[in-house]
């Protein structure tokens, strides 16, 4: 009775670990809202011109209702991340963003928990 009272203990020790260690934590990552498109170029230049906008926020929109979808770019180190929620970004299209969530590496894509501002 007692080595099964062990043995049920250090079972359900093993299983917490392991979901621990599978659980990713949150990070915040930095970069512009825009369109997977313009993204995939560094900037907006030719959106401009297809889409007749001059702005981040227009050129995004616009792109984004012709099929694109909404990414975060950091201009820095030239990575697009896809996003998995498509509703959050677009109140923060062609802005300067924070991005708190969880990236999964296979997809390249952020698991959004928030967006704000960067200002």
């Amino acid at each position: 009775m007692k080595n099964l009272l062990v043995f049920a203990v250090t079972l359900t020790l093993g299983a917490t670990a392991l979901f621990a260690q599978g659980k990713a934590r949150a990070k915040t990552f930095t970069g512009a809202i825009m369109d997977s498109e313009c993204a995939g170029m560094g900037n907006h230049d030719a959106g401009y011109k297809m889409t007749t906008t001059n702005t981040p926020k227009d050129c995004t929109l616009a792109c984004v209702k012709s099929g694109s979808q909404f990414v975060l770019y950091n201009s820095g180190r030239k990575l697009t991340y896809k996003l998995d929620d498509q509703e959050k970004p677009r109140g923060f299209a062609g802005d300067n963003v924070k991005v708190v969530g969880t990236y999964d590496s296979s997809t390249k894509t952020i698991h959004v928990e928030k967006i704000e501002s960067a200002k």
